[in-house]
């Protein structure tokens, strides 16, 4: 019983001592947030729906490709904008996350779900053990 239990525990903390990629959760560098113009609205009716957005960066009007659909004509929109700007042509923007400053739950969402794999799995492991064999039925010659 105690095994399985110490298994249980190493595994949840070297989960948590390798870090929220792990779990598939990464921070990257979403770039800084600049509010940007729809210039070319998109229907939402295509799946891979892309709008045109215009925005200010350093005194300097560029053009970005967001993708998503449902803006308006001229409606102002947050955007992420990558820290690398190119010279010339339209840069790949992303909607600027809407929870600024509050804590992702992703993370101790996905720790409390493998302590419960953990926990499961020596629950098995313990019925499996305690569970007595049963004698196998003699043959009748």
């Amino acid at each position: 019983m105690a095994i399985p239990a110490a298994a249980g525990v190493l595994v949840v903390l070297l989960a948590w001592l390798a870090g929220p990629g792990l779990l598939g959760i990464t921070a990257g560098d979403v770039g800084a947030p600049v509010s940007a113009e729809v210039t070319k609205p998109a229907p939402c009716d295509r799946p891979d729906a892309v709008e045109t957005v215009k925005f200010t960066v350093a005194g300097k009007t560029h053009e970005g490709t967001l993708n998503g659909c449902g803006h308006g004509q001229g409606e102002r929109v947050d955007v992420s904008v990558p820290a690398e700007l190119p010279g010339q042509g339209a840069v790949a923007v992303q909607a600027a996350d809407t929870s600024a400053g509050a804590s992702d739950a992703r993370r101790p969402l996905g720790m409390a779900l493998l302590v419960f794999a953990c926990f499961s799995g020596g629950m098995y492991v313990r019925l499996v053990l305690r569970t007595p064999a049963r004698p196998k039925p003699a043959k009748v010659s």
